[in-house]
C-alpha cells in the first residue's frame, strides 16, 4: 500500500475527547474515526489489524475443530421471548419495528438465534457434538460508552456455541476452547490471566474470562502469585480466618446526630471501623432483605443477587421502603431486632462487641454480639475480596491486578436448549436437551487491548500478527533522487512479489513526518531508503523493539523472512 494513495489521516497532537492510551493512539495513528457515541468507523490501517486479529482466531478455532457460521445481525423478538430474554437483558438491546409492526432487536448476541438453527437442523445424538462460530457485528446500547472502541456500543466480536449429548464431550470442547483462547492471546503477544467468572445474564454454570493485563482496565482480578488461582474479583471467593471471640462488652445505645457514613461513625466513636458493621436493604422476592457487612468491606453485588430471597437482578431499597420496613433511614439500620431477613457476611460474622445501627434515626448501639443479642444464622460469602486476603486455595495472600476483558466461555448447560424445546433423540431414542456452551472474544476490543498493553511514548508497538503491514518503507527527498525513488520502488516490487505486506511512505513531505508517523503507527519492521546511505550501497533498518543498522538493499527480504 502506497501512503500517498490511501488513507491514513494520522495526528499530531491527543485529540480533545480521548482519554486513555489506546483511545488517543488508535485516532491519532489513523486507525478509526468516531461517527457517533460509541460508533467507530476503521479506516484502512484499522481494518488490516482486524483482519490479522481475526485470522488467528479463525486459525485457533477451527485447528480444534469448530466450524465456521454467520447469522444474521437483526433478530426476531420471539426468539428473546421464548428464551424469556426479551424483557431480562434491559435497555441494553435495542429494540425496533418493522413496516407490519413485528419486533426485532440488534443483536448483542447470538444464543437464541443458534439454539433456534440447531433445533431445526439437528434431530439425533450422531450429530454431536457440534462446535459453531461467527464473527459478527454486535450492539449493546450502553448507557455511557467509553475509552474509544473499548466499550463502543456497536463492535465485531468472535461468539461461538457448542452443543453435547454428554458432560464428557462438554468439558473436552471447553477445555478445548479455553485453550484456544490462551493460544490466541499468546500469539498475539499479550500478558493476560484467564480467571473465573460470573456469566451474568448469559450463562448458567461456571465461566472464565480472559484479561489482558492493562492499568486503565475497569476489571479487578484477584489472583494468587504462588499458585494458578486466579479470579475477576466478583467472582473470587472471600475467605475469612480465625473465629468469633467471646463478648466482653455491654449493649449500649448511643447518640449519634448527623452521623451516617460508616467512616464518620467511627471517627465520632473514636473506634475502629473494622469493629462496625453496616446494613445494606435490597428488594427479595417477598420482603426487603438486610445484608450485614463488616464497615470496612464493599459489597459484592454479584454475590448478593445469589442470595436467598433477594430479587435478580439485584435492586437496592429505596429511602421510602427502607423507612417503611425497618423504621429509619438507611444511615441507622443495624441487624438487631429487624423483622426482615438477615443475612450476614462471613467477615461480620466473626465480630463480637461491634457497633451497628440501632434502627432510630441518629442512634447506633456498641457492644453488640451476635447469638447473645442478635441471631446469626444465615452467614453467606457477599463480600469483594481485597489485596492480602487469604487465596481461597490455601496457597498465600491474593495480589489484586487490572485487566481488561477481552474474551469469556460461558458453560450454560440447557438454560436455552430446554426454554427453546431444542431436543434431540438420544442412543435410546429418548428426547433430550442437548448441553450448550457459549464462547466469545472481542476482535475490535482485541485490537484496543493490544495498543493499551504495547505502546510507548512515540506510538503503537503492533505484534507481528496483528500488525496492519510486515515493513514500513520509507523514502527520503525521493523526488529529487531518482536512485533513492528506483531503490525504494524495487524494495517495494520485490516484497510484493515475495507476499511481504509494505506500507510504502512516497509521500513528498520532511523526514521527520515520515519518522514521526513511522514511530505513531508502530509496523515492526523499518527500512529507510535515502541518498546518504545509497552511496555507501545501503540503507538503514530498523525493528520495532530494537536499534538501527545499515544494510545492502538485497538484505531487506531476508531480514523479513527469518
Amino acid at each position: 500500500m502506497r501512503f500517498s494513495q490511501s488513507l491514513i489521516p494520522t495526528l499530531r497532537e491527543p485529540p480533545a475527547n480521548a482519554e486513555i492510551p489506546n483511545h488517543i493512539l488508535l485516532l491519532r495513528a489513523g486507525l478509526i474515526r468516531q461517527l457517533g457515541a460509541g460508533l467507530f468507523t476503521w479506516l484502512p490501517l484499522g481494518v488490516r489489524v482486524l483482519q490479522k486479529v481475526e485470522r488467528v482466531v479463525r486459525e485457533e478455532l477451527t485447528k480444534r475443530g469448530a466450524y465456521e457460521i454467520l447469522m444474521p445481525f437483526v433478530q426476531p423478538a420471539e426468539l428473546w421471548i421464548e428464551s424469556e430474554r426479551w424483557h431480562v437483558m434491559g435497555p441494553e438491546l435495542l429494540r425496533m419495528s418493522d413496516r407490519h409492526d413485528k419486533e426485532y432487536c440488534l443483536s448483542p448476541t447470538h444464543e437464541e438465534v443458534v439454539t433456534d438453527l440447531f433445533r431445526n437442523n439437528v434431530s439425533s445424538y450422531r450429530q454431536l457434538p457440534c462446535n459453531l462460530f461467527q464473527i459478527n457485528t454486535k450492539f449493546r446500547d450502553e448507557i455511557r460508552p467509553r475509552f474509544g472502541v473499548l466499550r463502543s456500543r456497536e463492535f465485531i466480536m468472535k461468539d461461538g456455541y457448542s452443543f453435547h449429548l454428554d458432560e464428557e464431550t462438554f468439558n473436552t470442547t471447553y477445555q478445548a476452547m479455553y485453550e484456544a483462547y490462551a493460544a490466541i492471546l499468546t500469539r498475539l503477544d499479550l500478558d493476560f490471566r484467564a480467571v473465573e467468572a460470573d456469566p451474568g445474564l448469559i450463562g448458567d454454570g461456571d465461566s472464565h474470562e480472559f484479561h489482558v493485563l492493562a492499568q486503565m482496565g475497569e476489571d479487578a482480578l484477584a489472583f494468587s502469585p504462588n499458585s494458578d488461582y486466579a479470579a475477576n474479583v466478583e467472582r473470587a471467593e472471600a475467605i475469612v480466618e480465625g473465629t468469633r471471640p467471646a463478648p466482653s462488652q455491654d449493649l449500649a445505645k448511643i447518640a449519634t446526630p448527623g452521623v451516617s457514613a460508616i467512616d464518620s461513625l467511627a471517627d465520632f466513636l473514636k473506634i475502629d471501623i473494622e469493629k462496625t458493621v453496616k446494613t445494606i436493604v435490597v428488594k427479595g422476592m417477598d420482603s426487603p432483605v438486610a445484608l450485614v457487612l463488616r464497615g470496612d468491606h464493599e459489597l459484592n453485588e454479584l454475590k448478593a443477587a445469589r442470595v436467598p430471597n433477594v430479587e435478580q437482578p439485584l435492586v437496592f431499597a429505596t429511602e421510602q421502603q427502607i423507612v417503611e420496613a425497618v423504621g429509619c433511614k438507611s444511615g441507622s439500620i443495624g441487624p438487631l431486632g429487624l423483622k426482615i431477613p438477615v443475612y450476614v457476611d462471613r467477615a461480620a460474622a466473626i465480630l463480637s462487641d461491634f457497633c451497628c445501627g440501632a434502627n432510630s434515626d441518629g442512634f447506633h448501639v456498641t457492644g453488640v454480639n451476635w447469638k447473645r443479642d442478635v441471631p446469626c444464622d444465615q452467614i453467606v460469602d457477599i463480600r469483594k475480596v481485597r489485596e492480602g486476603d487469604p487465596a481461597p486455595d490455601g496457597s498465600g495472600p491474593l495480589s489484586i491486578v487490572r485487566g481488561i476483558e477481552v474474551g469469556h466461555i460461558f458453560q450454560l448447560g440447557t438454560k436455552y436448549s430446554r426454554s427453546m424445546q431444542a431436543s434431540v433423540l438420544d442412543a435410546n431414542g429418548e428426547s433430550v436437551y442437548p448441553l450448550m456452551g457459549c464462547y466469545g472474544i472481542g476482535i475490535t476490543r482485541l485490537a484496543a487491548a493490544i495498543v493499551e498493553q504495547r505502546h510507548d511514548e512515540t506510538g503503537i508497538d503492533w505484534p507481528k500478527e496483528a500488525s496492519p503491514f510486515d515493513l514500513h518503507l520509507i523514502s527520503l527527498n525521493a523526488d529529487r533522487s531518482e536512485l533513492v525513488r528506483n531503490t525504494a520502488d524495487q524494495i517495494y516490487s520485490d516484497c510484493f512479489d515475495a507476499g511481504i505486506e509494505v506500507l510504502y511512505d512516497d509521500r513528498s513531505e520532511r523526514p521527520g513526518v515520515k519518522f514521526a508517523d513511522a514511530d505513531l503507527i508502530g509496523i515492526p519492521h523499518r527500512v529507510v531508503v535515502g541518498e546518504r546511505a545509497l552511496q555507501e550501497g545501503k540503507v538503514e533498518y530498523r525493528y520495532r523493539r530494537g536499534g538501527s543498522t545499515n544494510i545492502e538493499a538485497k538484505e531487506v527480504l531476508g531480514r523479513l523472512t527469518t
